[in-house]
């Protein structure tokens, strides 16, 4: 990473750590236009330095809003600017530090560690007795190790510097807690199709004038951008190149265009967060969005066969009982997958995912497996009682293990009402309660016989021991 100086005439300057982009000059170094300092990527070259000219994020930057106000007002505080990438998550740290007249310094999380963090403070304690606030932007804050993240505290604490953090990742679970409370997290979001455009057509006004492109082109352009400014306008210019008579032309963008561009993240927020969307779909009965999600995963590179295990896992987390030919046909669809790969086994787990969207529903299998979990795992160790256990040797039957046991084959109607089969401290647990929807609402009918059963069973007895004290 170079000093986002340009030229500098000053050799002490050059000297600098190359991990740090600062101005020593000024608060934002003046960008290069690519002639004296050599080629810079178009993306480089239209990074805005004012808010007018700052693409998107209008919930943040909108007149009246609180980010605005406290970049326009000079009254920065530490934040963690968190959104995909290239929505402008540098460039708006810029523009804040351009405004609050702060020294810029800039540090990438994948290149520095704790030896650059310390030079890093060294200068912004040299700017703060110069009586210069300093602005210490960290791009990929998340890739530092919690005690490269601590080492920021005491500084940020004592307005030693005003920290920005970037990252790609959620915050809650990749930042410490301290380094969280002493910062605003501002999330950004990936630039709208209208947005894009109006970049690139700054990026072609940039280009002077050697190629021309419709706008549809920059539509197109804009759409497998998805969202992300920075890739826009690096298509733009390799499109350019690319350009016959100096028009970009459909069949032009057909060359440049030949992946699938749409922002996924392997183990990263997309991909659980699209795993979820899929997930809350089956839930919520809504086959054609379950499906939208379903395509978009295998669009992003996701592997099938994951998504066929997260589907037996829906099977029985939210369909259950209410249609126990659910978790058959998601596991025939990953044995399709297993056995014929793609195409044909996405095809089966389409069908898996549809038919879970539309079948009945009812958690009630996970809501009573969560409840006994809970019992096992916070209750005491609870002895079997005797009537329930194995009595295989005539030691084991002295001491009246199995006595008195009931067999339910025996019993009428295939049933021993009354029994108990619980550790006597749990004997009126109910764990499992059918939902009265699909097969479910069988059980529940079945249920409410047996229940009415015991209550019987329950009546007798109590009747005969009454009349056993008589």
């Amino acid at each position: 990473m170079t000093s986002d100086s340009g030229q500098n005439s000053n050799p002490s300057a050059r000297t600098q750590p190359s991990l740090f982009a600062d101005s020593p000059e000024s608060p934002v170094a003046p960008e290069s236009t690519g002639t004296a300092g050599g080629y810079q990527p178009l993306a480089a070259r239209l990074r805005p330095r004012e808010l007018d000219d700052y693409a998107g994020q209008q919930h943040l930057l909108a007149p009246g809003k609180p980010l605005r106000q406290a970049i326009e007002s000079r009254q920065l505080h530490s934040m963690i600017f968190w959104g995909p990438p290239g929505v402008g998550k540098t460039t708006l740290a810029r523009i804040a530090a351009s405004h609050a007249n702060a020294h810029f310094l800039q540090l990438s999380a994948v290149l520095c560690g704790v030896k650059e963090i310390r030079e890093a403070i060294t200068r912004a304690r040299a700017n703060k007795a110069s009586g210069r606030d300093t602005v210490l932007f960290v791009d990929e804050v998340h890739r530092f190790n919690k005690s490269q993240q601590d080492a920021f505290l005491p500084y940020v604490e004592d307005g030693t510097v005003i920290f920005i953090g970037a990252t790609t990742e959620n915050p809650s679970f990749e930042l410490n807690n301290a380094l969280l409370s002493r910062s605003r997290v501002y999330k950004l979001r990936g630039l709208e199709p209208g947005d894009l455009e109006a970049v690139l057509a700054r990026g072609l006004e940039a280009l002077d004038q050697r190629v021309s492109a419709g706008a549809e082109c920059l539509a197109l352009i804009a759409r497998q951008a998805d969202g992300d400014a920075r890739r826009a306008l690096n298509l733009l210019e390799l499109a350019a190149d690319l350009a016959e008579d100096g028009e970009i032309t459909t069949a032009t963008l057909d060359e440049v265009l030949q992946a699938s561009l749409r922002r996924f993240d392997k183990g990263g927020d997309l991909f659980y967060d699209q795993i979820s969307a899929l997930h809350k779909a089956v839930r919520g009965s809504a086959p054609d969005a379950a499906l939208y999600w379903f395509c978009r995963m295998l669009d992003g590179g996701c592997d099938p066969l994951y998504i066929a295990r997260r589907v037996v896992r829906m099977a029985s987390e939210d369909i259950g009982n209410a249609d126990p030919r659910a978790l058959a046909l998601c596991l025939d669809a990953w044995q399709v997958q297993e056995r014929l790969g793609s195409p044909e086994g996405e095809l089966a787990i389409a069908q898996a995912i549809i038919y879970l969207a539309c079948a009945a529903k009812s958690n009630a299998v996970y809501t009573a497996y969560k409840a006994a979990r809970a019992d096992v795992e916070q209750g005491a160790s609870h002895e079997v009682p005797l009537h329930l256990r194995n009595a295989p040797t005539r030691l084991m039957k002295e001491m009246d293990h199995g006595a008195d046991y009931r067999y339910a084959h025996d019993e009428e109607g295939g049933y021993a009402a009354g029994e108990n089969y619980f550790p006597e401290a749990l004997q009126d647990r109910r764990y499992y309660q059918p939902v009265d929807r699909g097969l479910e609402s069988k059980i529940l009918d079945k249920f409410k016989y047996l229940r009415e059963l015991d209550k019987i069973s329950a009546r007798r007895r109590y009747r005969d021991s009454a009349g056993d004290d008589e």
